[in-house]
């Protein structure tokens, strides 16, 4: 019997498109999950939406004067376009912005506030008297209490990770008008976490602790070692779910708490239109529930969401949390306000059609237990060495030589060699192989047990070599080829959790449609015969299921990078400050006079000196200069300068230097002359 599964993937926040770090650590490992249990036979509801509530969508609209309800539209299709490019799965994608969310959120808060489950607090929140609001905590910037970074917001310090009331910040700041704000007594609601805390203790800390991610349980371990606080669950805005109890006016449910409420408003969606019961996905204890988070809202799926779920008194809990940690993007942390980072619709209109390379290159790369880097040079690498030289050359291989030697027509073999029944028993265990690698949330581990399976293939063919026996053993190649073609088969199936695009191009290939069944993944164990002999494959020259990725290909995404970078290094300089006022009469005093470098040499004994002989138009004079560390003598004789020529002079390692060149730095950070290039200005004119 079939086991049912509701899976679901963090709701992604929809104030922008996604990028590769939100693949990586969510929704790809989702999609290889969900993929493999529906091949098993499993009942599957992969859930998800845009997360549509919430402070920065409100920032967002206000800089770019429009509605938040343009934000999330604009956002929610660009988003939803993105999962169905990339074959992420989901049986419902849904929006928080939907009635059916709101109105479930609202049903969930009414019978937890039913239920005495909340503590009604009146407290004193931040607020912006010249804005006249309250301040939500991303409308609050300023010091963090624990580590000293100038950048935290009001619930949550990103350079340290540590969580906070805005109140805890030093010298905060209204996001809104950079004003200092106030206190002002406001009434909210709170779940008190710290009730639940032996529940969790219990659950968690003994329950799992041997089944989930060590990642995972030591961070809700801290968290509950530290002691848990009460959580507001309402706020004082104007975008979002509205308190739907007395008292509530001018506010709304808290973004985290309404956001994971969209997992079950989302199943209601999809099993009202395939006709279904949503309660047995998520009230049935034979339903396994299990969310595909990135670390940074471990705390909010494992602690305060089960303490919600808990508290209603009707849902299962989650049976695994398996977060993946972070992505970095060439040794730097993903940003999206830097740029620096891999956007989706980017990334396919610079590789269309190679929505599988990405998959693969992040899967086989996922930082499932620590921060992971990625690197254009190892993308290439595993497109290369891996999918195309290893998985696509088998595959081009098999039917290249099927076509040639039998017109596509699956040959009948003859009598099977021990390397031939080795080789297929080694093929009937590796659904086992890796279906536990995905069972046990080791996606890496399984892509990487895929691709043996094609080495094995590879192998195989390079042992045997057909390319030979057919000149003088027609009844071997035959059986070599029915067992290449067999292992071909396998990998078809066995990598559409991984690679689906592929999966169905291979599929196409080997005429699979054809077959008198679908197979499925416990057919390539059981199975003793995929493709009959006679079964025809695809005729003519086969599509290649991946290409080569030149250098030229990487170095361009490199460049975009670069000049990623390099924006941002301009955007953030530091221009220094004027310095005191000076007169017009001390302005005057300055003879700054146009010159050309004659001579140059580097001090010795000396990191950063030059001296230089300079025609300065009214004599040829030494100046030292402290550049030597960004120009060789070479670089610079004959150059153009400005030099302020009635410097006192000043002995440098014993040489006297008489004036001084002028310079300033570029936006990296390089020196470079202050000088007059333009034609028919000549040595020792005057600049004023």
């Amino acid at each position: 019997m079939s086991k049912r599964y509701t899976i679901t993937a963090a709701l992604p926040y929809t104030n922008g498109p996604i990028h590769i770090g939100h693949l990586a650590g969510v929704y790809v490992p989702a999609d290889i999950y969900s993929r493999y249990l529906r091949l098993t036979g499993n009942d599957v509801a992969f859930i998800c939406g845009s997360d549509e509530h919430g402070v920065p969508i409100t920032i967002k609209a206000k800089k770019e004067g429009v509605t938040p309800q343009d934000i999330v539209d604009k956002y929610h299709a660009i988003i939803k376009q993105s999962f169905e490019d990339f074959g992420i799965s989901f049986d419902n994608y849904s929006r928080t912005s939907a009635k059916i969310h709101h109105d479930t959120a609202s049903e969930f808060f009414k019978t937890l506030y039913d239920k005495n489950e909340f503590v009604e607090e009146v407290s004193e929140q931040l607020y912006d008297e010249e804005a006249n609001q309250f301040l939500a905590d991303r409308f609050v910037i300023g010091t963090c209490p624990k580590c000293g970074y100038e950048e935290a917001y009001g619930d949550q310090c990103e350079n340290c990770g540590t969580s906070h009331n805005a109140t805890d910040l030093i010298n905060p700041k209204s996001a809104i008008t950079g004003n200092t704000p106030t206190l002002k007594e406001t009434k909210h609601w709170f779940l008190p976490l710290n009730k639940h805390e032996e529940f969790l203790r219990e659950w968690i800390l003994k329950g799992h602790k041997k089944d989930w991610k060590p990642n995972v349980y030591g961070q809700v371990k801290s968290w509950i070692d530290d002691g848990l606080r009460p959580r507001a669950v309402t706020r004082d805005l104007d975008w979002g779910i509205p308190v739907p109890v007395e008292g509530g006016e001018g506010k709304v449910l808290y973004v985290w708490f309404d956001a994971p409420i969209g997992y079950i408003s989302a199943t209601k969606e999809w099993a009202e239109r395939v006709g279904k019961n949503w309660e047995d996905y998520w009230k049935d204890e034979d339903t396994k529930l299990v969310h595909f988070i990135g670390k940074d809202n471990i705390v909010f799926h494992c602690i305060i969401f089960p303490s919600m779920l808990k508290a209603e008194g009707s849902y299962i809990l989650p049976d695994n949390v398996p977060a993946n940690e972070f992505l970095n993007l060439e040794g730097n942390k993903l940003s999206t306000s830097k740029n620096w980072a891999v956007w989706l619709p980017e990334y396919l209109e610079d590789f269309p059609n190679q929505q599988d390379v990405l998959r693969y290159a992040l899967t086989a790369n996922a930082p499932e237990t620590k921060d992971n880097d990625f690197t254009w040079k190892d993308f290439q690498a595993r497109n290369n060495n891996e999918l195309v030289a290893i998985f696509g050359n088998f595959i081009n291989r098999v039917a290249v030589l099927t076509n040639k030697y039998y017109n596509g027509e699956i040959p009948q073999p003859a009598e099977f060699k021990a390397i031939d029944e080795e080789t297929l028993a080694a093929v009937k265990a590796y659904p086992a192989v890796i279906a536990s690698s995905i069972e046990r949330y080791r996606f890496r581990e399984g892509s990487q047990e895929l691709m043996n399976l094609a080495r094995l293939g590879n192998k195989y063919l390079a042992d045997e070599e057909p390319w030979k026996t057919i000149k003088t053993d027609e009844e071997r190649t035959k059986t070599v080829m029915f067992v290449a073609l067999q292992i071909a088969s396998a990998l078809a199936v066995l990598s559409e959790p991984f690679l689906p695009f592929t999966s169905s191009k291979l599929k196409s290939i080997l005429n699979h449609a054809e077959l008198d069944s679908e197979l499925t993944w416990e057919d390539i164990s059981t199975k003793d015969v995929l493709l009959p002999a006679g079964h025809s494959i695809q005729s003519g020259k086969p599509e290649l299921l991946f290409s080569k990725i030149e250098d030229e290909t990487i170095q361009k995404q490199l460049d975009k990078l670069e000049a990623s970078k390099k924006a941002n290094e301009a955007a953030n300089k530091k221009v220094e400050p004027q310095k005191e006022e000076i007169t017009f009469d001390d302005f005057t005093k300055l003879d700054l006079r146009v010159g050309t470098i004659l001579e140059a040499e580097k001090m010795p004994k000396t990191k950063k000196l030059l001296v230089l002989k300079v025609d300065t138009g009214i004599d040829t004079r030494t100046i030292v200069s402290g550049i030597a560390e960004s120009f060789s003598p070479e670089d610079v004789i004959g150059k153009r300068v400005t030099v302020l020529v009635n410097l006192a002079p000043r002995k440098l390692r014993g040489v006297e230097s008489q004036g001084m060149i002028l310079m300033t730095q570029d936006e990296s950070g390089n020196l470079v002359f202050v000088n007059p290039n333009i034609e028919g200005v000549a040595n020792g004119l005057k600049i004023s």
